[in-house]
């Protein structure tokens, strides 16, 4: 019981120690944030405020990086400020140690930061801009009376389930009315229409 009581307070003296002090109490405004967002009480997204705010962590959401680079600097700083409490410095030592402990505790928070987040880049990297391009090879049906090689338009549903109306355009002969439904098969960018041709039978 003892010895856990000393242990215990040897943790909070050195947690309340230069420079430890100094992320300690950012680490309880971080615990104090994510159980807030557990409960639903903040939303993570407002907080993360945008891309230029995520670009500093390769996309990874501010909330997660700025969250990690907190724990592991605090838990780096915490280390060093235990060794400095071992080596009994003056007051003016201390001061100068510690200056140094949290330099390198700021560099290896960053290094385990970047650990954590380059293989959460791909969960969280820009999302891929949509295209027309993406329509091709999608069913589609013809909402114009009729398809020509310079005239026609369709309704194609995007992998969303959005739907969209396009310019189409028929190469050949056919009969491509109202209710006709056809492929997408090739996109013409210079003239922003889509080739089809009929899946009816």
């Amino acid at each position: 019981m003892g010895e856990g009581t000393t242990a215990m307070g040897g943790f909070v003296t050195a947690a309340l120690g230069f420079p430890a002090v100094l992320f300690s109490f950012l680490l309880i405004v971080v615990i104090g944030y994510w159980l807030l967002a557990l409960f639903g009480a903040v939303d993570t997204e407002d907080f993360d405020g945008g891309e230029g705010l995520l670009a500093g962590f390769g996309g990874v959401p501010l909330s997660i990086s700025l969250s990690s680079l907190i724990a592991f600097t605090w838990f780096a700083s915490l280390a060093g400020t235990v060794l400095l409490d071992d080596l009994e410095l003056s007051t003016p030592a201390r001061i100068g140690f510690g200056a140094g402990v949290l330099a390198v505790a700021l560099v290896l928070g960053t290094l385990g930061t970047r650990v954590i987040v380059v293989p959460l880049r791909r969960v969280f990297g820009p999302a891929k801009e949509p295209s027309r391009r993406d329509f091709v090879g999608r069913a589609a049906v013809i909402r114009t009376s009729s398809v020509t090689h310079d005239f026609g338009q369709a309704e194609v549903a995007a992998a969303d389930g959005s739907t969209a109306i396009v310019d189409v355009r028929q190469a050949g002969q056919g009969n491509l009315t109202a209710g006709s439904r056809v492929v997408l098969y090739d996109y013409d960018s210079e003239g922003e229409f889509f080739w089809v041709e009929s899946l009816d039978i």
